[in-house]
């Protein structure tokens, strides 16, 4: 190629490269986010900028919020009398304050979260049971409720495994759809990525209808758009009929189900819901439906009358989170939460990647006399999330925060309970994905009964656990390991 043509080569792509930098950085400045994220997208421009910039509209998507806009509206147009029904359930059923007139913070987080969830408040009259490290009972009441169904079941999990325990569930389904019960398996694609061949296309053979929630690469996904990198499906959900359901932190496999394998056996904190709740999980798992297939359950069938049963006396709220909503919802309720408490907080989570808002919170309340504890395990699937976390560990115990690590088995609970009296469970971690990346879903439980039951679950795990003493100094690899886990613990 002679001169000329490298210059004018040269010149086209210094042109196409400014162009690029130009429309990725006004891109950015015109839709604010966190600074630090903003600002490493801004220099990823500028190193590598046609990597850089296809790089950040594969993993990022402002389009869900309006297509979360449009379903909603859509279904009041199209089914304006079940749309009503649900509405008018909501207020029959809705709870009042459970602390009485006098609730001060506590009535302020209830407040808080009545407004996120698109102002939908606790439902009383619920049905609970909790399985708290008891992941084989959890596993049973899961498979003896889908074994019940007579109309459809609906599974949303972030990993269903292709074990043992995977396929007794996947064998059940597909039992299921013989008998003519719609069944609905609804997966995260990277959650599940490497399913052997034919596992999916074996239950789709009976007739269970499965479907990957964004899909990585493009070509499986439903609309181009909805093929998104970076947003995960970390729910956990199950709906049998419309009117049994669980929900919590257990996945599918013989790790959560109590099958020992070769990551041993994890604890985890899942429950059973029958009552009004069950219709906030329910209308959860019909939007996500929609957005991987396209297909609208939105109908009388999938939302029956709530029968709790005679244990229906619990107030229970469910609230959904992910990046499709305005709010950082995830966010607001565990620094709400963490801010109401009178007199302790007791905090159990598989990975801790807190960031500024969350230490100031956690120092803030410690310093104002409630006992804070934080409880993590001692190892992890993932080591630059345990090292990061650690990494906060003498800042938080200056302040007064007390920290333990639970082991051998893996925590893998994500429990935040407040004064012994009221409390959070769902599928949310305390790091900066589940606040703003992750699909996440929470129960808010405001009765003493189980929140008590599990405090004292989390009080023989803390004996057991080993107190962190940071009067000792790091050596200097370990600092250095600590302090690049937390550099780069925005980018996992």
């Amino acid at each position: 190629m002679s001169d000329g043509l490298w210059a004018h080569a040269l010149a086209l792509l210094t042109v196409l490269d400014a162009a690029l930098v130009g429309f990725g950085t006004y891109y950015v400045l015109s839709h604010p986010r966190e600074p630090r994220a903003m600002l490493a997208w801004l220099l990823t421009f500028l190193l590598i900028p046609f990597v850089g910039v296809g790089l950040f509209f594969v993993i990022s998507d402002p389009r869900l919020k309006r297509s979360r806009r449009r379903l909603a509206r859509r279904r009041r147009e199209l089914n304006p009398a079940l749309w009503s029904k649900l509405r008018a359930y909501h207020e029959a059923f809705a709870a009042q304050s459970p602390w009485g007139v006098d609730d001060g913070r506590r009535g302020t987080f209830l407040d808080l979260a009545t407004r996120v969830n698109n102002r939908q408040p606790p439902t009383a009259h619920n049905a609970l049971s909790i399985y708290h490290d008891r992941a084989a009972d959890a596993a049973r009441a899961l498979e003896a409720a889908i074994a019940g169904a007579r109309h459809h079941v609906h599974l949303e999990y972030f990993i269903f495994k292709p074990d043992q325990s995977g396929q007794r569930i996947a064998d059940l389904l597909a039992a299921k759809a013989r008998e003519g019960v719609r069944c609905r398996l609804l997966l995260d694609h990277v959650g599940n990525w490497g399913w052997p061949t034919g596992f999916a296309e074996r239950m789709r053979g009976a007739g269970v209808e499965v479907a990957f929630f964004m899909p990585v690469l493009p070509w499986r996904a439903r609309r181009r758009w909805s093929s998104r990198l970076n947003f995960r499906n970390h729910r956990k959900i199950a709906v049998i009929d419309g009117a049994v359901a669980f929900t919590g932190s257990q996945n599918v496999g013989d790790e959560y189900f109590g099958v020992a394998g070769p990551r041993g056996l994890w604890v985890d904190t899942h429950l059973r819901i029958a009552g009004p709740a069950v219709y906030e999980l329910q209308e959860t798992f019909v939007e996500d439906w929609h957005v991987a297939t396209g297909e609208d359950l939105f109908e009388a069938a999938q939302f029956p009358d709530p029968a709790g049963g005679p244990d229906a006396r619990h107030v229970v709220q469910v609230i959904p989170s992910g990046p499709d909503y305005d709010a950082q919802i995830m966010h607001h309720l565990l620094l709400a939460a963490i801010s109401a408490a009178d007199s302790s907080v007791c905090i159990a989570t598989p990975y801790f990647v807190p960031d500024t808002a969350m230490v100031l919170t956690l120092e803030a309340a410690a310093f104002r006399g409630v006992d804070v504890r934080l409880l993590v395990p001692d190892s992890s699937d993932h080591l630059l999330a345990l090292w990061a976390g650690r990494s906060y560990y003498r800042e938080l115990a200056a302040a007064g925060v007390r920290i333990a690590e639970f082991g051998p088995r893996f925590l893998h609970s994500k429990l935040v309970l407040v004064d012994e009296t009221w409390g959070l469970i769902g599928s949310a971690n305390m790091d900066e994905r589940s606040f703003r990346l992750n699909f996440e879903i929470t129960t808010v439980l405001y009765d003493e009964g189980p929140v008590g039951e599990l405090q004292n679950e989390l009080d023989r795990m803390w004996e057991s656990a080993r107190a962190v003493d940071c009067r000792t100094p790091a050596g200097r690899i370990e600092q250095l390991k600590l302090g690049f886990a937390r550099l780069v613990s925005p980018m996992y």
